[in-house]
């Protein structure tokens, strides 16, 4: 059985990464909605802990993971590290008297409780006093019901997490709700559309790119292109001396390291390197969740036989507006990409858009648009498990 297991990350008020939701699919069903919890939990936690490792998926972080009534009473989570996972309490588990002393055994045990969904009735305290974070809902539950539910709440040690926050200004509503964990993908949209010049660092940054990009390959020109740039040179050679390669000899110039990834290699790695810096001032997930996207839309390209650079850059650059705070049609126009790399970013359409959406609904969990977008290509969801969880060693390592 295919399980499908991808991470949405938390954040704390500073926007800085706190945790990971992680999100499941099994093979075996259309969809996460229509499968039995028990088993949707089950074959996550057997994928992320016994097959794939849970410090390949969630980086180290802990990770929120859903459990219903039945594997709660099981004591299903007691077979995991308490360090390493927050029980999550799905909303449709009812606080009867065994849930209630099964949770206070888990805490006794050093576990965390999280609620999800949550919306209030007095049945639930004995849980909310148990828990340490209370997840609400922004999409479903109306303004001014949460803002009595966290009036409420704020004589409990609990703290909230705001969930489904899709823009900067409902972060900045949460966050003056008194709200201090949020969910959803706010991060990866402009924060404040500006529409003007680029400051010049950052403009030369942009430029560094396209010249890597449309320099004839010539080794000597390269070399001196990204040593006027002490800060790119380093992490390029900080990267290739990293146990990501294991390599016996140390890499110690720009030469040897072009020799080393070759053309396409180099092209590819100093645009990362560089578009990394322009979001020098954004979450750190921004730029991970990009490269992320080049690195397994990289693989997808190489798996349908087209150019796997072209869906490394469609990949890299798919954030560029939230880095910049920047249409994403005047942001391209100083970078020479390709129509079809144009087409997908600035007007999603064209042939290389289907894939942008195949990596965007599989990160969101989005499983029944994924689906269809995976059938439409015939990727393997074996193929599809082992291109993600590389992109996500990938990203962290670098």
């Amino acid at each position: 059985m295919d399980v499908f297991v991808a991470r949405q990350p938390i954040f704390n008020k500073n926007k800085k990464l706190y945790a990971y939701e992680l999100l499941f699919r099994s093979g075996m069903s259309n969809g996460f909605p229509g499968l039995d919890g028990n088993i949707a939990t089950s074959s996550l936690l057997s994928s992320s802990f016994f097959t794939v490792g849970i410090e390949k998926i969630s980086g180290g972080r802990k990770s929120f993971i859903n459990f219903t009534e039945d594997l709660l009473l099981r004591g299903t989570p007691t077979l995991f590290p308490h360090n390493k996972i927050m029980v999550e309490i799905l909303e449709t588990v009812q606080p009867t008297e065994k849930i209630i002393e099964v949770c206070k055994d888990l805490c006794s045990k050093g576990y965390s409780l999280a609620l999800d969904d949550f919306v209030y009735a007095q049945k639930f305290e004995p849980l909310i006093e148990l828990s340490k974070i209370i997840k609400v809902d922004f999409r479903l539950t109306p303004l001014d019901e949460i803002e009595k539910m966290v009036k409420y709440l704020s004589k409990y040690s609990c703290k909230l997490l705001a969930e489904k926050i899709e823009t900067y200004d409902e972060f900045k509503k949460a966050l003056s709700m008194g709200f201090v964990y949020f969910q959803g993908y706010f991060f990866a949209k402009p924060e404040v559309l500006k529409n003007k010049e680029i400051p010049a660092s950052k403009l030369a940054i942009l430029q560094l790119i396209a010249d890597v990009n449309t320099a004839v390959f010539d080794v000597a020109a390269l070399e001196k292109l990204i040593n006027q740039d002490v800060s790119i040179s380093f992490k390029l050679l900080t990267y290739l001396n990293s146990s990501f390669f294991s390599r016996l000899q140390p890499i110690s110039s720009i030469r040897q390291a072009i020799a080393f990834l070759g053309e396409r290699g180099f092209r590819l790695f100093v645009s990362l390197i560089a578009t990394s810096r322009l979001a020098d001032n954004k979450p750190e997930e921004l730029i991970r969740t990009s490269i992320i996207r080049a690195r397994f839309l990289e693989h997808i390209g190489q798996e349908v036989k087209m150019a796997g650079s072209e869906f490394f850059m469609l990949g890299l650059f798919s954030l560029l507006d939230a880095m910049l705070d920047n249409s994403m049609e005047y942001l391209l126009s100083k970078l020479p990409l390709t129509d079809q790399i144009n087409d997908a970013l600035i007007r999603r359409k064209g042939v290389l858009f289907p894939f942008l959406r195949l990596v965007e609904t599989y990160e969101s969990g989005n499983w029944a648009d994924f689906e269809s977008a995976q059938e439409k290509f015939g990727i393997s969801g074996e193929k599809v498990i082992q291109f993600y969880i590389d992109a996500l060693g990938w990203a962290d390592s670098i």
